[in-house]
């Protein structure tokens, strides 16, 4: 008779994987609540929830990188909805010589090293004569945050029938109107779950930003600077978490929405 349940082996080996990669996590949010101003000592000599009002009081240096994070993630994420969109329509319904090279192309950003994109992106900034500011960062995130759109949204444009596009023509529905009432109901899962992963990577990216910014810095700049050169590593944790929390929501909420599908959200990032 054959058994359903996993050796005890496996559920240790199992077991053994996840705390290798949440233990550190767990360890942040231990940290910002030390009462430890300046040294990782373990176990902790005490527990304080003092760093929390620090942060958020005291440490107006936070809120500069935290605004220009948001404010980053949320242009890229726009840029990446109407281009990747259009993009896996193009690349869902139309069939042409080098198509599938093209995919590849528009793939290619997710998968190469984030330094790599970062180095050709500061070449080409400093080959056209283009300052640092705001707007590089976003282009240097918007070269993945699309790629994490176009995922999504041409999964759900391959499980679309063609016919129903036909039959709103044929009822004397325009583009627009087929776009509205027909497209962008059957996409709305799909560009919601993209959209939420997008920025989510945008707001933690590191490599791209640290190229394509200058002297400006984002929350996870300030993060790595503050480790190099820490003030208050409670502090340090406790924006860490912030920064965890603004990720992990978007993916999770990303997770259920596409769960049930064969959208590939964020696939291979």
């Amino acid at each position: 008779m054959r058994s359903d349940r996993s050796p005890l082996a496996l559920k240790l080996a199992a077991f053994g994987g996840l705390l290798f990669l949440h233990l550190p996590i767990l360890l942040i949010f231990l940290y910002a609540f030390t009462t430890e101003e300046r040294s990782y000592q373990f176990p902790p000599p005490g527990l304080t929830t003092k760093w929390f009002a620090v942060a958020w009081f005291d440490r107006p240096d936070i809120w500069p990188p935290l605004y220009l994070s948001l404010k980053v993630a949320a242009i890229s994420t726009v840029m990446a909805l109407i281009l990747g969109t259009f993009c896996a329509a193009a690349m869902s319904r139309a069939r042409f010589f080098g198509r599938d090279q093209i995919t590849l192309l528009v793939l290619l950003p997710i998968a190469l090293p984030g330094v790599i994109t970062g180095m050709s992106l500061r070449s080409a900034f400093g080959v056209m004569d283009i300052p640092f500011s705001t707007w590089t960062i976003v282009l240097g995130h918007a070269t993945f945050c699309i790629v994490i759109v176009y995922n999504n949204a041409v999964a759900r444009f391959r499980r679309l029938s063609g016919g129903i596009l036909e039959a709103s023509a044929d009822l004397g529905a325009n583009s627009f109107q087929t776009f509205r009432h027909v497209l962008l109901p059957n996409l709305g899962s799909a560009l919601l779950a993209g959209g939420m992963l997008a920025f989510a990577l945008s707001f933690d990216e590191v490599i791209v930003t640290t190229f394509t910014a200058g002297q400006q810095s984002t929350l996870p700049i300030w993060m790595l600077n503050e480790l190099v050169r820490p003030r208050q590593r409670p502090v340090t944790n406790v924006v860490a978490i912030v920064v965890f929390a603004a990720t992990f929501l978007p993916i999770l909420a990303a997770y259920y929405l596409t769960r049930g599908g064969s959208e590939t959200a964020g696939m291979g990032k």
